[in-house]
């Protein structure tokens, strides 16, 4: 399934921004100063292509008709498409790493396309983002007081912690909440008390879904493993503590809870803000201010500002005007 909006009145443009994930692809014709004049996206994510030919294939069934309007303009993906089970895999790049060093490291295709690294951080033990660098990149282009010394989170199916100082970024660590949530939620013993997903009884009222996710924060502040308090949202619907259409609104807390006490822990600039999709970053605001912590800057799909700042970078746009 695809797609698409345009501007009313658009420019000419000068660069076909990819945001190629795992579950979806979106585009992005960028025009002057990054632009957007036009998007459209489809189901045809990195993880249900297979080979070259299916990757093509779907760039050209989604932005064929951009192409074919305007010959010879630059595209630059970023994302899943770069991974082992890509359209090629394009090496990381190592920590501490600014936009200079992505844009340098850009891995050239045919027919125009060029994709981002991805950034590995070699702490206590590796780790490696995709897609999220270029987020950065944009935030940091909208927000330029953010490059001297900020914490930039990335909500998300695997979470980012990344730190950013001097323009650069120089560490980050992923957390598996949003997958773990999935897991919890859908196949384990929590989920036979919780309506299932879909279902019109599966979502507590707006009030009472807030109340029973920060609780689930408020208790992942207390002591006690994770292990041991997954299993309360067990007994909490058993005995009726907890209706069970806020059973899984309390669990997102458990989890989100824990996870930023672990950060809190390690100690993150005080400097803050939320990248990525509106409605998840609100619950990491929500769940930060449980914590006592100041509201933090949030800021939804930074990924067109990213893709043109690399791609100016990476002389890509000289390409496009030339053409």
């Amino acid at each position: 399934m695809q797609s698409q909006s345009q501007d009313s009145a658009p420019g000419p443009a000068q660069l076909i921004a990819l945001d190629w994930g795992s579950t979806r692809l979106r585009a992005y014709l960028l025009g002057a100063g990054g632009a957007v004049l036009a998007t459209q996206h489809s189901e045809a994510g990195a993880s249900v292509l297979r080979g070259e030919a299916a990757f093509a294939a779907a760039l050209a069934a989604l932005v064929g008709g951009w192409r074919a309007a305007q010959p010879g303009l630059p595209l630059l993906a970023s994302g899943m498409v770069g991974s082992q089970h890509g359209w090629r895999e394009a090496p990381y790049v190592a920590c501490p790493a600014d936009t200079q060093a992505l844009a340098r490291h850009t891995l050239a295709l045919e027919a125009g396309l060029h994709i981002v690294p991805g950034l590995r951080h070699e702490g206590t033990q590796p780790d490696v983002m995709r897609g999220e660098e270029t987020q950065i990149v944009g935030a940091l282009a909208q927000h330029p007081e953010l490059a001297a010394s900020a914490c930039l989170v990335l909500p998300g199916t695997h979470s980012k912690w990344a730190r950013v100082q001097g323009g650069r970024i120089t560490g980050f660590a992923t957390h598996m909440t949003g997958e773990l949530y999935a897991l919890l939620r859908q196949h384990s013993v929590l989920a036979r008390l919780m309506p299932p997903e879909g279902d019109s009884a599966a979502s507590a009222a707006a009030p009472a879904a807030a109340q029973a996710f920060e609780r689930g924060v408020q208790a992942a502040r207390q002591e006690g493993g994770l292990a041991h308090q997954l299993f309360a949202v067990r007994t909490l619907g058993l005995f009726r503590q907890l209706a069970p259409e806020a059973l899984a609104d309390y669990l997102s807390g458990l989890l989100i809870g824990h996870e930023i006490a672990s950060e809190l822990r390690t100690g993150t600039p005080a400097q803050r803000a939320l990248v990525g999709e509106p409605a998840l970053c609100a619950r990491y605001a929500q769940a930060l201010a449980c914590f006592g912590q100041p509201a933090p800057l949030q800021l939804p799909h930074t990924a067109p500002a990213g893709l043109w700042l690399l791609a100016q970078q990476a002389g890509l746009l000289a390409t496009a005007q030339a053409a």
